[in-house]
């Protein structure tokens, strides 16, 4: 029998919806303030979020379980995969010198560690992020900045923080693009909305990301290359998203930010080079030694073979995230499983959709077309360029497997709460609480945006969750439906920073196991706080603004 998804179970919105918030208190709770390890807290979450969707919400259980099950699945490919196939290439390059190399040349560049985290974090992040998603940047950036001798927390932290901004327009625009193939949207109107609320963030996420690390003080000794890479950034992500669709957004914008900073760092510098790695005002003591040293000049041969494995890289992750590209691949190998027993046995009901829509659970394969293939055979090639034996890239991965052995598990279990809280129903109950706000929508409605990343993981899963809620509400409340589908995907992304596979693929990243809660209590208020000033700005948008909603031709 199909079993149809009840919003209000208790007959009490109020006690229904913090039922519904139940699961994620816990995992949050566990992880931010009881300092529990992260695979625990992910699997208390999900244990909680299986006994409130069978016992409150009347789910059953063999559904609540394979849901479990479909999100470990996804949790493992693509997820896992991108983070165990970069820490490979990471770990391969450290292992051989190159990576050190690589330190010294970004060095070189400029020694200020804010020009670095502009250079590395924010642009050359934005890039990964435009390319591939899914975790790819924060695992890139935060490497390299371990690498660079930055503490962890502010890797990590850092990293969470800068990728923002370009996460709506992630792997080539896949987010924008999901939603209005599944909810009947516009594409390009779609696109320039969310092209006309972001760029001020783009514009303003590099100041804020300076002043996290360093203070306002060190922040506005170097504001004129902040100026430069916001601005550069902002101006290539409105024009692209608005005039030519969403899909090379962040690749455009993040090149012309990268290429704008470098040629502006050598016609200026700031008159004090900044060379602390630690966060300013926290107490850090897990600083490497090497990332305080004067940087070794090498030759420009040498600096060409340490920088030949992620420019590989970089291109291998470019080409995987080409549709025409991902869809060869499909054509060869991507085997579709339909869970047995759940696909297609729930229904999604009204108010979060205009008539009852089945909710299916395909688990594809597409191992062949995944970003972390890409990043594998970038690893194995650049492997063997640096002189790696075959039997030592074997060994080696091996190795890499059981480092983060522990951190595959808490994605697995951290998916699988997301995926049982959106098949259950809870996650819609959260966000009809939001849409009960009347005139306050189009701020609490970008909350809801911000909720469903911060639940999920995913900007593009967050679309498919609310968009057509937003859609509904908005023609109930006489709003424009393109602004609240963007301010869905707009506020959305500055929940990227506090979802938990994000959390984890830094820990990761910067080999910071067991420290998961310290990095969530660090980036929450950056997360909450951006995500209001998005909400204030498309509430301006709806009320005092207008004209920015119109289409642009």
């Amino acid at each position: 029998m199909i079993w149809q998804q009840a919003y209000n179970p208790m007959g009490n919105m109020f006690l229904s919806t913090l039922c519904a918030s139940i699961p994620v208190i816990v995992m949050l709770v566990g992880l931010g303030f009881l300092h529990m390890k992260a695979h625990i807290a992910a699997g208390l979450g999900l244990l909680f979020a299986i006994l409130i969707a069978v016992l409150v919400f009347g789910m059953p259980l063999e559904l609540a379980t394979k849901s479990a099950i479909l999100g470990g699945l996804t949790g493992l490919l693509p997820i896992g995969w991108i983070v165990l196939n970069i820490i490979f290439l990471y770990q391969l390059t450290e292992q051989n010198g190159s990576f050190k190399i690589l330190q010294d040349s970004i060095a070189g560049i400029t020694e200020d560690r804010r020009l670095q985290l502009l250079l590395i974090a924010f642009a050359f992040g934005a890039f990964f992020e435009g390319a591939a998603g899914f975790g790819t940047p924060v695992a890139v950036t935060a490497a390299i900045l371990i690498g660079l001798g930055f503490s962890p927390l502010a890797a990590s932290g850092l990293s969470l923080i800068a990728n923002t901004a370009p996460v709506a327009y992630g792997a080539l625009g896949t987010p924008i693009i999901t939603m209005a193939k599944v909810h009947g949207y516009d594409l390009m109107a779609l696109s320039g909305m969310v092209g006309r609320q972001l760029p001020f963030f783009s514009f303003l996420v590099p100041f804020w990301l300076i002043w996290a690390f360093a203070g306002r003080k060190a922040m506005m000794q170097i504001w004129p290359a902040i100026l430069v890479t916001g601005l550069s950034f902002a101006l290539s992500q409105f024009y692209v998203s608005n005039y030519m669709g969403p899909e090379l957004v962040d690749v455009i914008a993040a090149l012309v930010s990268m290429v704008c900073l470098v040629l502006f760092l050598k016609v200026w510098s700031p008159k004090q080079i900044w060379r602390s790695t630690s966060l300013k005002n926290h107490k850090e003591t897990l600083v490497s030694e090497d990332g305080l040293k004067a940087p070794t000049v090498h030759s420009r041969s040498e600096v060409i073979r340490a920088w030949m494995p992620w420019i590989i890289l970089t291109v291998f992750v470019f080409i995987w995230g080409l549709p025409s590209v991902k869809a060869y691949f499909n054509g060869i190998y991507a085997p579709k499983f339909p869970i047995d027993g759940l696909h297609n046995m729930i229904e999604k009901v009204a108010p979060a959709v205009v008539s009852p829509t089945k909710e299916a659970a395909i688990y594809v394969f597409g191992l062949l077309s995944a970003t972390g293939t890409g990043i594998l055979l970038a690893a194995i090639v650049g492997g063997l360029l640096m002189k790696y034996n075959p039997i030592k890239l074997v060994t080696s991965y091996f190795k890499t497997i059981w480092d983060v052995r522990l951190s595959l598990l808490t994605i697995v279990l951290m998916l699988g709460l997301g995926t049982v809280t959106r098949y259950s129903g809870l996650d819609t109950t959260l966000g009809l609480a939001f849409a009960t706000t009347g005139v306050l929508y189009p701020f609490f409605g970008t909350l809801m945006g911000w909720l469903g990343v911060a639940l999920t993981g995913s900007d593009t899963a967050s679309n498919v969750l609310f968009g057509g809620m937003q859609r509904v509400a908005a023609d109930q409340l006489g709003l424009s439906p393109n602004l609240m589908g963007a301010a869905n995907s707009s506020g959305g992304v500055m929940g990227k920073m506090i979802d938990a596979q994000s959390i984890v693929v830094a820990s990761t990243a910067t080999r910071w196991y067991g420290h998961e809660g310290d990095i969530l209590r660090y980036v929450f208020f950056h997360s909450i706080a951006l995500a209001c000033l998005v909400g204030i700005f498309v509430t301006l948008q709806a009320y005092i603004y207008p004209f920015t909603l119109m289409v642009i031709k």
